[in-house]
């Protein structure tokens, strides 16, 4: 069952209503979909192949694709055969019903099918999302076969609604649940920042909050501007060889020691010893607690040129302005690892391809004002930070500094345009690979320092991600890195002072090949594999909770009384 309590959904609508594409928000926090196609024929309707081929390039490539056919009883198989980790899309119903009443399939018991279908689905094992189209609000089809299509749908319909947890009707892309299903008398108490009923966020891992949970609003505390005019060290020098502390270098490794010992009646906590052991160096301790006071840093920076190739200013301007107005699913998933968010907008830089991106001046700015936001959080007594990134251009600015420092190529780390419905758009893929190459080559007989990199290729928010890094390490602040511009920072901070990356922890590998080679470059290892791609900053948030209760139980857990010293034996 999801975290909103309910375990069947049905999407209904009409044609073009926006009805498949909610249904597959829904479903777009499961690892793996099974999507059950239900149409049959078609094959010369030109027309309709487009239909379904569209259909087709939104799905993500992790979801597996099973037809149904002509046989209408196949569904109701398909359904008992799910397992209960098993995530299923049914789209849509209106094909299913087409097959029940193909004069092929005649003559049988439309009703006895129906019911059985509506029984497999209450049954079902697996959480199930159905599509199916509302005719119901049309005229009386005028032809037999048309009140019979109608007909029989409606009373499908109906049925199904009887026996699913949530019902949502879609018009003109906009949702209203009809069914709100339990959790509209049992609020999630855990989602501090429920998404609007009608937005549905596809990239969060509830799906649509009922109207009685508190609007973000109730938590004002969990956007901050910090006050970086307080700065206590405005004479610092941003230059390699910075004096920058370490870890305790033995408190890690006795920490990782300890993890054999502990009473477990299992083999430990596998690849999460990586983040005990980070936890206990950067607190000294071989019994580290959890962080419990985070803060997300949220970069918005503007990159010019090819750079920006495929990327939408006025959408990263939505997201960014609906996380400093406390929504979305930043604010989501922050609220439960209880961190508060600062939205920090940089300034745009040029495009890399002409010409420096920033003027040495504005590098050093950049710098400061990265140093001063970790003094922040350390004046307010933030105990770990998180580097989030929504802008425009930041992928290649970032696959840029990873080429110019580690000579990667560049087309094996920049990341693919990623469109609107999950479908990637290869020609802003090719500019942008263009803009990363012809600035490489502008700068072959330039210098390579941190600055340099940073003027020539990174940018506002990588450098500013950099002054973050710097200042954090100085004050002894652990950072969790987990995209493009974490990393890219990370490979420039070393360069001014090789202690920041013992500071740094990755908490997921994600899917971006720039982020793990750019770890590795470091010395860091993810400390989970989830493959998620829920944007950077994000994946970081949706794996601390796992982290966090990993490290507790560690420091919380007794040693086997097996190995204590004097035991009997």
């Amino acid at each position: 069952m999801s975290v909103d309590r309910w375990n069947t959904a049905l999407v209904l609508g009409g044609i073009r209503s926006g009805k498949s594409a909610f249904a597959e928000a829904l479903v777009a926090d499961a690892a793996s979909v099974r999507y059950v196609a239900t149409a049959a024929g078609g094959e010369d309707d030109p027309g309709w192949m487009n239909r379904i081929e569209a259909h087709q390039r939104r799905r993500p490539q992790t979801w597996s694709t099973e037809e149904t056919g002509a046989d209408p009883g196949r569904l109701a198989a398909v359904l008992a055969e799910a397992k209960p980790d098993d995530t299923l899309l049914i789209d849509d119903l209106g094909g299913w019903v087409a097959t029940l009443l193909d004069p092929a399939n005649q003559p049988q018991d439309d009703v006895e099918l129906v019911t059985a279908l509506a029984a497999a689905v209450q049954g079902c094992a697996g959480r199930v999302v159905l599509v199916s189209p509302e005719v119901g609000l049309s005229l009386v089809p005028a032809t037999p076969v048309g009140r019979a299509f109608a007909d029989a749908l409606g009373t499908t319909n109906q049925a199904l609604a009887a026996v699913c947890d949530r019902v949502a009707l879609v018009v003109a892309g906009q949702t209203t649940w009809i069914k709100p299903g339990p959790a509209a008398a049992e609020p999630d108490v855990l989602d501090p920042a429920p998404a609007p009923a009608s937005v549905p966020a596809p990239a969060a891992p509830t799906i649509v909050a009922p109207p009685a949970q508190p609007p973000v609003e109730a938590t004002p505390d969990l956007v901050v501007q910090p006050d970086v005019s307080a700065a206590d060290d405005e004479d610092v020098v941003f230059e390699p060889g910075m004096d920058l502390p370490m870890p305790d270098q033995d408190a890690g490794p006795d920490a990782r020691d300890r993890l054999a010992t502990l009473d477990l009646s299992g083999g430990g906590v596998g690849p999460l010893a990586e983040a005990i052991e980070f936890a206990a160096g950067t607190q000294s301790t071989a019994q580290p607690r959890p962080w419990t006071s985070p803060r997300v840093l949220l970069l918005s920076g503007a990159h010019s040129g090819g750079a920006a190739a495929g990327d939408d200013q006025a959408d990263v301007d939505r997201r960014v302005n609906a996380a400093a107005g406390g929504e979305g699913a930043l604010i989501r998933l922050a609220g439960r690892a209880g961190a508060d968010v600062a939205v920090v907008r940089t300034q745009p830089s040029n495009a890399m391809e002409d010409g420096p991106v920033l003027s040495a001046a504005e590098v050093d700015e950049a710098l400061r004002r990265g140093w001063a936001l970790a003094a922040a959080a350390a004046r307010d007594g933030r105990d770990v930070l998180v580097i989030a990134a929504c802008g425009v251009g930041t992928d290649a600015a970032a696959a840029a500094v990873l080429s110019a420092t580690t000579g990667a190529e560049p087309v094996a780390v920049l990341p693919r345009v990623l469109a609107p419905g999950g479908t990637f758009d290869d020609n802003s893929w090719m500019v942008r690979c263009a803009a990363v190459r012809d600035a490489l080559h502008r700068i072959r007989h330039e210098s390579r320092g941190a600055q340099d990199i940073l003027a020539q290729l990174g940018g506002a928010d990588v450098a500013v991600a950099t002054g973050v890094l710097l200042g954090a390490a100085a004050r002894q602040l652990p950072v969790l890195l987990d995209g493009p511009v974490g990393i890219a920072a990370g490979l420039v901070a070393r360069d001014l002072g090789s202690q920041v990356r013992h500071w740094c922890l990755v908490p997921d590998a994600g899917t971006f090949a720039l982020v793990k080679q750019g770890a590795d470059v470091l010395g860091l290892t993810p400390v989970t594999s989830l493959g998620l791609d829920l944007g950077e900053g994000l994946n970081a948030l949706a794996a601390l909770p796992l982290i966090s209760t990993a490290i507790g139980l560690a420091a919380d857990l007794p040693v086997h009384p097996a190995l204590l010293a004097g035991h009997d034996d």
